[in-house]
C-alpha cells in the first residue's frame, strides 16, 4: 500500500466518518455520553421554545461536536483555528432550526427540524452571502455522513425479523422496484439531464425521504442544491400522505395490517409513518413502523449500488474510461462502510452481549447525537444553496412530476405487496 493511500486512512474526509461515528458509539457504549440535551415541544409561548436550563448543556453539547469534529479537521488539513472560528455560528442556526421545529403542530405534520434547518441555512446565504470567516465551517459531508453511520446503529435484526418474510416482501421487493422504475422514467422518458438529481429523488421516494435522499446523495455526489430540492419535494409530499393515507384507508375499510404495510412501505418519513399508522389505529401503527425499519435499513445497500453503478456505468457512459477495482474502492463512499458496521456491531456484538435495556440506552444517545449532526448538515446545505440554484433545479416542474408519477408507482406497487403478503396476517 503507498504512502498516500496509508494517509487517507487518517487524512481522509470519508475515513473519518467512520471514526467519529465510531467514537460517538463507544463513547455511549462505555457510559462517558450518557444524555444529550433535547430541546422540548411547544405551543404558544416562545420562550417555552428553549428553556434557560437548557443553556449551558447545549453550550455543552456545541463544544463537544466542535472538538470531536474539530479533531478530524485538524487531522485532514492539519489547522482547525478557522473551523472552530465558523462552527459557533452554524450549531446556533442548529438550535434554532431544532427550537422551530419543535412547535407542536409544525412538528405533528413533518416540518421539522430538517426542514428549517434547511430554510434558515437558506435565508441567511441569499440575503447576506457568505462571508469567508464562515466557509471553512460548511462541512456538509463530514456532519452527514457521521449521522449516516450512527444511523446505521439504529438497524437491530432482532427488530427487523419481527415480521419475518412479510415485511421483508413488502420493503425489500417494493423499494428497489420502485427505484429502478423513477431512475428509469427520470432518464428515459423525462430525459432529466441530471442523473444525479434523478437518482437522489428515486430513493428518497422509494425509501426513507431525507435519510434516503442524503445518503444517496453522498453516494452519487449530487450537487447540493439537488439534495436540496429532493428533501423539500419529500417533505411536501410526506404532509400529504401522511394526513390523506389514513382518510382514504378508513373510507374504503382497509384491513388494518394491509393499510400498516402500505404506510410504511409509502410515507417518505419513519416519524410520519408512526403518525400516519396511529391515525388508523394501534394495530396498523405497530406494522407500519416495523416495515419503514426495513426500509430504512436498505438505505446502506441502496447506496452502495448507487456508488459501484455510478462510477462503473454512469461516469464511463460520460466519457469516462473503464474504471479499475482500485478506482472503484477509491471513490466509494465509505460512510455505507460505517452504516452496514454500526449495525452488525450493535445486532451481534452489543445486543447478546450488554442485552437489550443497555443497547436502547446506547441508541438514546446515538439517535439524539444524529439529529443534531443532520441539522448540522441541513444548515450548511442552506448555507450553500442559492435560490436561483434551486430555482434552475426545479426549471419545468421536473422533479416535482418525476415524485409525484413515481410516488404514485410506489404506491399501486407497494399497495399490491401489502395485500399479497399481510391480508391474512
Amino acid at each position: 500500500m503507498e504512502k498516500g493511500e496509508r494517509l487517507s486512512w487518517w487524512r481522509g474526509e470519508d475515513w473519518w466518518t467512520i471514526w467519529l461515528g465510531a467514537i460517538i458509539i463507544a463513547g455511549a457504549a462505555l457510559g462517558l455520553v450518557s444524555s444529550v440535551p433535547k430541546l422540548p415541544k411547544w405551543y404558544g409561548n416562545v420562550a417555552d421554545a428553549l428553556p434557560s436550563n437548557l443553556i449551558l448543556p447545549l453550550l455543552g453539547l456545541g463544544l463537544g461536536i466542535l472538538v470531536l469534529t474539530g479533531i478530524a479537521v485538524w487531522s485532514m488539513e492539519g489547522r482547525v483555528g478557522r473551523y472552530a472560528a465558523g462552527f459557533p455560528f452554524v450549531f446556533l442556526l442548529a438550535v434554532l432550526a431544532y427550537a422551530i421545529g419543535n412547535h407542536a403542530t409544525l412538528n405533528h405534520y413533518g416540518v421539522n427540524d430538517i426542514i428549517w434547518a434547511l430554510i434558515l441555512g437558506m435565508l441567511f446565504s441569499n440575503i447576506f452571502g457568505k462571508p469567508q470567516w464562515l466557509k471553512p465551517a460548511l462541512r456538509t459531508e463530514l456532519f452527514i455522513e457521521t449521522g449516516l453511520v450512527l444511523l446505521g446503529a439504529e438497524i437491530l435484526f432482532n427488530r427487523v425479523l419481527v415480521l419475518g418474510v412479510r415485511g421483508l416482501g413488502v420493503a425489500w421487493l417494493g423499494a428497489p422496484l420502485a427505484v429502478i422504475f423513477i431512475y428509469w422514467l427520470g432518464t428515459k422518458v423525462m430525459k432529466i439531464k441530471s442523473k444525479e438529481l434523478v437518482a437522489t429523488v428515486a430513493t428518497a421516494t422509494s425509501v426513507c425521504g431525507v435519510s434516503a435522499a442524503i445518503a444517496t446523495g453522498a453516494s452519487v455526489r449530487a450537487k447540493k442544491a439537488e439534495i436540496s430540492a429532493a428533501i423539500s419535494i419529500s417533505v411536501i409530499f410526506t404532509v400529504i400522505m401522511m394526513v390523506g393515507m389514513p382518510i382514504l384507508i378508513k373510507a374504503v375499510g382497509m384491513n388494518p395490517n394491509v393499510a400498516g404495510a402500505w404506510i410504511g412501505g409509502t410515507v417518505d418519513s419513519t416519524g410520519a409513518v408512526v403518525v400516519a399508522g396511529s391515525m388508523v389505529g394501534q394495530e396498523a401503527m405497530e406494522v407500519a413502523a416495523v416495515v419503514k425499519m426495513l426500509q430504512n435499513a436498505l438505505i446502506g445497500l441502496i447506496s452502495f449500488v448507487w456508488a459501484v453503478y455510478w462510477v462503473t456505468v454512469v461516469q464511463r457512459d460520460e466519457g469516462g474510461e473503464r474504471p479499475s477495482a482500485m478506482e472503484i474502492w477509491r471513490r466509494f463512499p465509505k460512510f455505507v462502510l460505517g452504516f452496514m458496521g454500526a449495525s452488525l456491531v450493535m445486532s451481534f456484538l452489543f445486543l447478546p452481549g450488554f442485552g437489550q435495556e443497555k443497547v436502547d440506552s446506547i441508541l438514546t444517545v446515538t439517535t439524539a447525537l444524529r439529529g443534531w449532526l443532520f441539522a448540522l448538515a441541513f444548515v450548511t446545505i442552506g448555507l450553500d444553496t442559492k435560490f436561483s440554484e434551486l430555482k434552475a433545479t426545479f426549471s419545468g416542474n421536473a422533479p416535482v412530476k418525476l415524485y409525484v408519477i413515481g410516488q404514485g408507482f410506489n404506491l399501486l406497487a407497494s399497495l399490491i405487496l401489502a395485500f399479497i403478503f399481510f391480508r391474512n396476517f
